[in-house]
């Protein structure tokens, strides 16, 4: 089943990339008590990914957090190093907390999975985006298939 807008986001452990490799974070201690403004890629380094989506974020962050984010996180179903590597390719730091969910226990937790097999990819997450507010989904985008819209940075803005 997928997660809701109002549904409580389930325990799970994410990657981040540290200067002493990668280190869990996990999702209490991310939502907790906070406002986050999550979005999920099919994968970092592919083109509407890097083209479109992360920088969005990147270049939208400080009016995000104007309107009361206090963090704004990118996650894929790609390894810490990988997402580290892509981070800073993308000038994220200080600006976009990239988080791997290297297995994909996140979003097959939130029912947000896609299968990417016919393309290479193996099973990913959908291309999405949500706010929480102390562990609670309070706004969530699904974009349609091979889609990017409703999951963009600036339509994110709309609705803060």
């Amino acid at each position: 089943m997928t997660i809701s807008t109002g549904d409580r986001i389930p325990a799970a452990t994410f990657k981040t990339m540290t200067d002493d490799g990668p280190a869990d974070i996990a999702s209490d201690a991310l939502f907790g008590g906070r406002t986050v403004a999550l979005f999920s890629v099919p994968g970092a380094f592919t083109p509407t990914c890097s083209a479109r989506h992360l920088p969005g974020f990147v270049d939208k962050a400080t009016e995000l957090k104007a309107k009361g984010v206090d963090e704004i996180v990118c996650t894929a179903v790609n390894d810490a190093f990988v997402m580290g590597a892509w981070g800073k390719s993308a000038g994220a730091d200080g600006k976009v907390t990239m988080l791997a969910d290297g297995n994909g226990d996140f979003v097959r937790a939130i029912g947000l999975e896609m299968d990417g097999r016919a393309a290479g990819l193996g099973m990913r997450g959908q291309r999405f985006s949500m706010i929480v507010k102390d562990g609670v989904i309070t706004t969530l985008n699904v974009e349609a298939p091979r889609e990017y819209n409703v999951s963009s940075a600036e339509h994110m803005l709309t609705q803060l």
